[in-house]
């Protein structure tokens, strides 16, 4: 599969269809039962289950510690406040956020990290009606700048993307899955 400039692919498929394996794949955090995987580690971020923010830091120091990390420019801190309507939470301590606010600080980071490609693991779980809005519009901002996004979610978004189904890979009680040893099947 190539994904081009300015697509989004989105995984569908009940839960151990394999979407989370799929894109760990992708992100290098796991080996290839089989195949390979061509990317530029440098040009992609990974954003899965958990939110990746430190509590004891606020907002604000969250998102620059991302930033110190990924080198991008200063001003995508400000960027990222806005598109996920966290400005007036800039000064709080992550510990204090609802489910909903850490997840859009955890989102946030995607626009600070400034990377290309976006490999996202149900993006919008414990997000309200709103929130899944402000993800949708940072979404679409990052496809139209040419950024390329797969994703793995049970949600509807309002972007035009490639639907990959993932039913056929659903586990079975006879499939053993493990990909560090040879020979397991999906």
């Amino acid at each position: 599969m190539t994904i081009g400039a300015g697509c989004a692919v989105i995984l569908h498929g009940p839960n151990g269809s394999g979407k989370t394996s799929l894109l760990r794949t992708i992100a290098g955090l796991q080996l290839p039962a089989e195949g390979q995987v061509e990317v530029d580690e440098d040009s992609l971020i990974f954003a899965g289950h958990l939110d990746a923010i430190k509590a004891q830091l606020t907002v604000q120091e969250n998102l620059e510690f991302w930033q110190s990390i990924y080198g991008s420019h200063p001003a995508l801190i400000a960027r990222a406040l806005t598109a996920f309507n966290l400005e007036n939470l800039s000064e709080r301590a992550a510990a204090s956020l609802s489910a909903g606010q850490k997840r859009r600080l955890g989102l946030a980071r995607l626009i600070v990290a400034d990377r290309a490609v976006w490999i996202l693991d149900e993006p919008t779980v414990s997000l309200d009606t709103a929130s899944i809005t402000l993800f949708d519009a940072a979404l679409a901002a990052h496809l139209a700048q040419g950024g390329v996004a797969m994703i793995a979610t049970h949600v509807a978004l309002d972007q035009k993307a490639t639907i990959l189904d993932m039913q056929e890979f659903v586990a079975t009680a006879q499939t053993e899955f493990d990909p560090f040893l040879e020979g397991s099947a999906l």
